[in-house]
């Protein structure tokens, strides 16, 4: 029981240093750091994206058409074994998709350390 509280601890430490690093602007720099080579990333329901080199390519895409970024905040995180859950609302303008402002919650999967799964759910 105590490893499992240690582990949790630890993805949750873990996940509170992407989402700073996110709130910074340093997405692509926390992609390298927290990210696994196998990792899966998934938008809703869409088609998966797999592998670290395929989902890289997806994050410079998205992050490079933002013209306006107005800001991001986390509303809330939770934690469970191997999972951690952060809640955000994100305001920018976006090259191809005009002016958004929405909730998302991203679900991270961890092994090692590392973020191996990641779905992020939106309307």
């Amino acid at each position: 029981m105590i490893d499992t509280k240690v582990k949790a601890q630890t993805i949750e430490a873990l996940d509170a240093e992407l989402n700073e690093a996110i709130l910074n602007g340093k997405v692509l720099e926390a992609f390298e750091s927290y990210y696994a080579e196998d990792v899966v990333m998934q938008e809703n329901d869409a088609e998966p994206t797999i592998g670290k080199s395929a989902n890289r390519i997806r994050e410079q895409e998205f992050f490079g058409a933002i013209t306006n970024f107005r800001g991001a905040e986390v509303l809330a995180t939770g934690s469970g074994e191997n999972v951690t859950f952060s809640h955000w609302v994100f305001d920018f303008t976006h090259r191809d998709w005009g002016e958004r402002k929405y909730r998302q919650v991203a679900v991270r999967t961890w092994k090692d350390g590392k973020i191996v799964r990641e779905v992020f759910h939106y309307g």
